[in-house]
């Protein structure tokens, strides 16, 4: 049967359901997210907010979360002065600027804090914010080393706080649509998955501006070299910190991470077992430190929610091929892949009968031989047995415009103002940031590292 193609776009509360040619129907949609808060909010349900790490993805999830009804921002705090004035500038000249975080904390009238620093602080600085009552939106990765993040956990479970990690994949849309294709079994088992994240533009590999008045009178270095070696004050170090091991994760923990939220996000999976990583500094010879392309490769064990599998990822910060991302899911029986804001599947039913002729080693077979299996084949198999069946081809296109990041903060507002269960809370980001990171550690190595996808904690082993 030939393959048909179907196409269905996705609206606000809209939802439908699909046929399989020659297959038994799977289960209607339900309503995926909405693109504004389903939550009526009132005076009382004020959330007041401070963002800590006023840089280029500060400004993103501020800018984000300020289009949920009912979120203000009430503080800002940055090691730069510079951007302390511009806070100031763009958000108005009231709001309360520091550059010590703990102040922020400190204060009674701040429900909620973005920590969107550099990755050594994350951790230090959730732990803090949770200890003193405040609810948390935490950057990826959560952590800048997989040991550091059962302390998050922790803390977490011990305030009773809500905190999201920043990996918006895992209230996007499309994760979501597709975990539901994933979990009626339209690909069959999953044997292999695939996310790769290229990129070729200048910005792609962190070169930042810096601004003309960079120093020490303007910038506080020693907090921001927190728990990293102690350096002489360097304005690169600080602007452009992604390309540094000493305050960021590179590809790793900055892109991988979303990888693994999009995978564990569909099929529920709590993580690989096995994680072996190739790395280097191909390009941007600059005097950074971290590499500009990885390659990972993970082994899935099977779980109850999922067969066993292997995971393939990569970024290349210097792609000579024009850049691109994207996302693919292997089963048995099909493929989903999510690339841009589409999913396409294209899936099948096996033939009950094993095949016979074409590549077989039937015609080897002296003829009598070949017309009695041929002949048996023929009294055990009907014709139908004998036929893959194909299903048709699925698109899901997000609405136009759409922006999981804002899906995500959605998300933790109404877990704030409802208890509603976050969709990445401090385990979830472990378990995303902890492989992420560990590919780093597989690259230095030159080994493979083994981890704990249940304890979330890495595996030591004995050398032979």
């Amino acid at each position: 049967m030939a393959t048909t193609r179907r196409k269905f776009l996705h609206t606000l509360g809209a939802s439908g359901s699909f046929l399989l040619a020659g297959l038994p129907a799977f289960a209607e949609h339900e309503k995926v997210q909405q693109l504004l808060s389903s939550v009526k909010v009132s005076a009382n349900d004020k959330v007041r907010i401070a963002l800590i790490g006023s840089g280029i993805i500060g400004h993103y999830d501020t800018e984000t979360a300020l289009k949920v009804p009912g979120v203000e921002l009430v503080a800002v705090c940055d090691l730069y002065q510079g951007r302390l004035d511009r806070a100031r500038e763009k958000w108005g000249k009231d709001i309360f600027v520091t550059r010590r975080y703990q102040e922020i904390l400190s204060r009674k009238d701040i429900d909620a804090i973005l920590v969107c620093t550099c990755d050594h602080w994350h951790d230090h600085i959730t732990i803090a914010a949770l200890k003193a009552g405040k609810h948390v939106y935490c950057e990826k990765p959560m952590v800048h080393h997989a040991e550091e993040g059962l302390a998050v956990v922790a803390a977490q479970k011990a305030s009773g706080k809500v905190l999201q990690v920043g990996s918006q994949s895992a209230s996007s849309v499309l994760f979501l649509e597709a975990q539901k294709y994933f979990k009626q079994g339209i690909i069959g088992d999953i044997s292999y998955a695939e996310a790769y994240n290229d990129r070729n533009s200048a910005n792609g590999a962190w070169q930042y501006t810096i601004p003309s008045d960079a120093s020490t009178k303007t910038i506080d270095w020693e907090t921001f070299l927190g728990d990293a070696p102690k350096t002489a004050f360097d304005p690169v170090r600080f602007f452009r910190w992604r390309n540094y091991k000493a305050y960021g994760t590179g590809v790793a923990g900055d892109l991988f991470v979303h990888n693994f939220t999009g995978l564990h996000t569909v099929t529920s999976s709590l993580g690989p077992d096995s994680i072996y990583a190739a790395g280097a500094l191909n390009y941007w010879k600059d005097g950074r430190d971290a590499y500009d392309i990885v390659t990972g490769i993970m082994r899935y064990p099977k779980t109850k929610e999922h067969s066993g599998f292997q995971f393939f990822t990569r970024v290349n910060l210097a792609d000579g091929a024009g850049g691109g991302a994207g996302n693919r899911f292997v089963g048995t029986e099909g493929v989903i892949e999510v690339q841009s804001n589409r999913i396409r599947i294209k899936h099948f039913k096996r033939a009950v009968a094993p095949g016979i002729g074409g590549y077989d080693s039937m015609e080897s077979f002296p003829k009598a031989m070949q017309e009695s299996l041929l002949a048996e084949y023929n009294k055990k198999y009907s014709e139908e047995d004998k036929k893959a069946k194909m299903g048709d081809e699925i698109i899901f296109d997000a609405p136009k415009g759409y922006d999981s990041r804002l899906d995500h903060m959605i998300n933790f507002f109404e877990a704030i103002r409802t208890g509603k269960p976050i969709l990445e809370d401090a385990s979830f980001g472990l378990r995303a940031a902890g492989p992420a990171v560990l590919c780093n550690t597989s690259v230095e190595r030159n080994e493979a590292v083994h981890w704990d996808p249940v304890a979330m904690k890495e595996k030591k082993t004995a050398k032979a």
